[in-house]
C-alpha cells in the first residue's frame, strides 16, 4: 500500500465531466475513490451503450495493463468524483513484487467477463421484460433479509444498460407492478414481493 501510494495521482471530475474519451490513449489504471463513473461506447449508429456503472473501489483502464492501445469507451462523473490514477509502469513494477495483488486483479477480470457474457446472452435470448425482471432480482443485497432497494442507476442509464428505451423500462416497471410481482417507491425505490413470479416472466 505504501509503494502504490507513491506512485497514485488523485484528480477530481464534476458532474458530467469525462476522465477519458474513446481514442484516447490507454497507459493508466483509474480507481475510484469517491463518487460513481459510468463507463459506455458509442456505435457506428451513434446510439450509446452504458457497459457498467464503477462505484468507490472499482477501477477501469485495465487493458493498459497488458497493451499500448486505446481507449474503446468513455468514462464519465456521475457526481463529483475522485480518481486515483497509475502509470502502466509503476503498476506493473507492483504487480512483479506482489502476485497477491496480480491475482486478486485476474479475480475481478474473470467476473467482468461473466458478467459481460452474461449481459451479451440475455440481449440475445431475452425479451425486454425478462432482462429488467433479472435485473431487480440481481439488485437485491445477498446479506440482508430486505427485498427493498434504489436502483443502481437512472432509467435513462437502465435502459441503455439492458438495450431498451427509458419509456420501455417505465412501461414494464408499472406492469411487473400490476402484477403484483414488485411495487414501485419514491426516489427510484424498487421492493421485491414475488421473487420467484419474477423469475418465471
Amino acid at each position: 500500500m505504501d509503494e502504490i501510494s507513491n506512485v497514485i495521482l488523485t484528480n477530481r471530475y464534476q458532474k458530467g465531466e469525462n476522465i477519458y474519451h474513446a481514442g484516447d490513449q490507454s497507459n493508466s489504471l483509474y480507481i475510484v475513490r469517491e463518487g460513481r463513473v459510468r463507463i459506455y461506447r458509442i456505435s457506428e449508429s451513434g446510439k450509446e451503450q452504458l457497459v457498467r456503472i464503477l462505484h468507490p473501489g472499482d477501477f477501469t483502464g485495465e487493458v493498459a495493463l497488458f497493451n499500448e492501445t486505446i481507449h474503446e469507451a468513455y468514462a464519465q462523473a456521475m457526481e463529483e468524483t475522485h480518481v486515483c490514477t497509475v502509470k502502466r509502469a509503476d503498476l506493473q513494477n507492483v504487480l512483479e513484487k506482489y502476485p497477491t495483488v496480480s491475482l486478486k486483479l485476474l479475480a475481478e477480470f474473470s467476473s467482468r467477463l461473466e458478467l459481460s457474457e452474461k449481459q451479451t446472452t440475455r440481449f440475445a435470448t431475452e425479451k425486454v421484460e425478462t432482462r429488467i425482471s433479472l435485473f431487480l432480482i440481481e439488485c437485491i443485497d445477498d446479506k440482508s433479509e430486505s427485498k427493498e432497494f434504489v436502483l443502481p442507476m437512472s432509467k435513462k442509464d437502465l435502459a441503455s444498460y439492458l438495450g431498451t428505451t427509458p419509456e420501455t423500462i417505465s412501461r414494464k416497471l408499472y406492469e411487473l407492478e400490476a402484477a403484483g410481482y414488485i411495487k414501485q417507491k419514491a426516489q427510484n425505490g424498487i421492493e421485491i414481493l414475488d421473487i420467484d413470479g419474477l423469475l418465471l416472466v
